[in-house]
C-alpha cells in the first residue's frame, strides 16, 4: 500500500500524525502543500470522497482572516478555489492510503485503518 500524507511540515497536528506513523512502522511519502502546492484535480478528488466541507479548515487562522464576502455563499467550487489559493486552508493532515482518504488526525482512526 502506498501511503502519502499531505500537510504542512510545522503544523502540530501533522507532527502528531507523522510521529504516529513513524512509531507504527508505516512507510509514507510526505507532500508539503505549503511548499509544493496542490493541484485542483487532487482537491476535487478528495472532495468527491470526503466532501469539501471536511477538507476546508474553517477553524484555522487563514480562513478566519478572510473577508466576509469570501466566506459568504461557500460551495464546493468556491471552497476549492480558496484552498488552491491558500493551501493552509486545507484541513490537516490528509492521509491517502491509495484510495482511502483520512482527513485530520485521531490515533484510533489511524489504528483502525492500518491494523483493522
Amino acid at each position: 500500500m502506498t501511503v502519502t500524507i499531505y500537510g504542512i511540515r510545522n503544523c502540530d497536528t501533522m507532527k502528531k500524525a507523522r510521529a504516529w506513523l513513524d512509531g507504527h512502522g508505516v512507510a509514507y511519502d510526505f507532500h508539503d502543500f505549503k511548499k509544493s502546492g496542490i493541484d485542483k484535480g487532487r482537491l476535487e478528488g478528495w472532495a468527491r470522497v470526503v466532501g469539501w466541507e471536511v477538507l476546508l479548515n474553517r477553524a484555522g487562522t487563514t480562513f478566519r482572516k478572510l473577508a466576509d464576502a469570501d466566506k459568504a455563499g461557500l460551495d464546493e467550487a468556491k471552497a476549492i478555489s480558496l484552498m488552491l489559493e491558500q493551501p493552509t486552508m486545507i484541513k490537516r493532515p490528509v492521509l491517502d492510503l491509495g484510495g482511502t482518504i483520512l482527513v485530520g488526525f485521531k490515533p484510533e482512526i489511524y489504528a483502525a485503518a492500518f491494523d483493522g
